[in-house]
């Protein structure tokens, strides 16, 4: 695992040297992650002198106190070139953490301190403090730009920032990707550079300023196989090998990450692009685990999400920032009588309420683009969607009530964080 990493990693360095000359400086990479587990992986590279962020800042016991304390070095940097982040929702955490208490993190910088706060301890607060010094002109600069608004804030106070690296672009962390760069990011390009499924990493992407990733399946990094989607009507069906794909075709993939662990479906479908150098270039389509189904009907969490992005934009002024379904035998008596039915809460940016006929909405686009929806609403097997709006940050605060730093699923099936995003509501 450490020699595909490092595989992995160069490769990464070399297609990002290759789109940007001048990205790979002298501590002119910052990073915006949670690794509780891993403090000395802070970054993408093994070179910790790319990096200005100190990797103890990742392994805060708080998510949120790691967010803002590695804000605040990167925030130190005037001349960053690469910013960093695990998840774009971290990225949109820390940007969060900025609009909110930008004054604060101005005074820190300005005095050279950091402040007390939950979840970052007094021996761990001490040892970061000594790093920092004091700097009125930068926190004469936030304070500068963060008066002027916060639309393409990244750029405005990392002049010299070349390219936002993210760490997956797929499923619900696909919201923050576009909402990134419509804001906070314009014009800058995302670049997710690894392709991982189930903590294995099988792909590299070499096309940086290219803004749909594409991923090189790289040879003896894991045993993949591959079954043709749609299943062909056979009993027995023939898996393919990285030799045997036909591009433009979908297959559900098979892994064996490493000698001695299980053969199993990885709940991943991919489509063959093209092909590098006679290795396949694939393109994620989507998963096969995250779906919604309480009668059978089986409604991707990909395709869940276009719907609710094309009722969305029905709303006048509605942004959607995050949103969760939620099955309703999971929510027991507090989903009310009735027929089985799924429950979604949304948070939105631009509008505060929704009327009972935008309410609905959402419901008949759902019965517009899946007919077996439909079918089983008309037969009142599935009961009418419910949808709640939540308050700002409710989805920041139930990725720190997780506790894993992984993407968080936008099918809810944990009975545990149920009353977080319940507690949000409010209407």
């Amino acid at each position: 695992p450490r020699r595909l990493s490092a595989q992995g990693a160069l490769l990464y360095l070399h297609a990002l040297h290759g789109a940007f000359p001048q990205a790979l400086t002298l501590r002119g990479a910052a990073v915006l992650c949670w690794a509780p587990a891993a403090p000395r992986c802070a970054g993408f590279s093994p070179l910790p002198t790319l990096y200005c962020t100190p990797p103890e800042a990742a392994a805060l016991p708080s998510r949120s106190a790691a967010l803002r304390v590695q804000l605040l070095f990167a925030l130190r940097a005037r001349a960053l070139r690469v910013l960093e982040a695990r998840l774009p929702s971290e990225l949109h955490d820390a940007l969060a953490a900025l609009r909110d208490g930008w004054a604060e993190l101005a005074r820190e910088l300005e005095l050279g301190t950091l402040s007390p706060r939950p979840g970052l301890p007094e021996e761990v607060r001490v040892r970061l403090r000594a790093l920092l010094v004091p700097d009125g002109a930068r926190a004469a600069e936030l304070r500068a730009e963060c008066e002027r608004g916060f639309e393409g804030i990244v750029r405005r106070l990392w002049p010299q920032l070349q390219v936002v690296v993210v760490g997956t672009v797929r499923g619900g962390e696909r919201l923050y990707c576009d909402a990134l760069r419509r804001a906070a990011c314009e014009g800058l390009p995302l670049y997710c550079p690894w392709y991982r499924v189930a903590g294995a990493l099988l792909g590299v992407n070499l096309w940086p300023n290219e803004p749909t990733p594409r991923f090189v399946l790289c040879p003896e990094w894991a045993f993949c196989e591959f079954l043709p989607c749609p299943a062909e009507e056979q009993e027995e069906q023939r898996t393919a090998l990285l030799g045997e794909l036909w591009e433009g075709r979908e297959y559900a993939l098979i892994l064996t990450a490493r000698p001695g662990e299980y053969r199993c479906r990885a709940g991943e479908v991919l489509r063959v692009a093209g092909f590098h150098k006679q290795c396949p270039v694939v393109e994620p389509v989507r998963r096969e685990s995250q779906a919604l189904s309480v009668r059978g009907e089986s409604i991707p969490e990909e395709q869940f999400c276009r719907s609710l992005c094309r009722t969305v934009a029905m709303w006048p002024g509605a942004r959607l920032v995050d949103y969760i379904c939620v099955e309703s035998t999971l929510l027991g008596a507090s989903s009310g009588a009735g027929a089985p039915h799924y429950e979604v809460f949304v948070e939105l940016r631009g509008l505060r309420d929704l009327s009972e006929g935008q309410r609905h909405k959402l419901d008949h686009c759902l019965q517009e683009d899946f007919p077996i929806y439909k079918s089983f609403r008309f037969k009142g097997s599935i009961g009418p969607l419910r949808l709640h709006l939540v308050g700002a940050g409710a989805f920041a605060r139930l990725r720190d009530a997780v506790g894993c730093p992984v993407p968080m699923p936008r099918v809810l099936r944990e009975e545990r964080l149920l009353p977080v995003i319940q507690g949000a509501v409010i209407s």
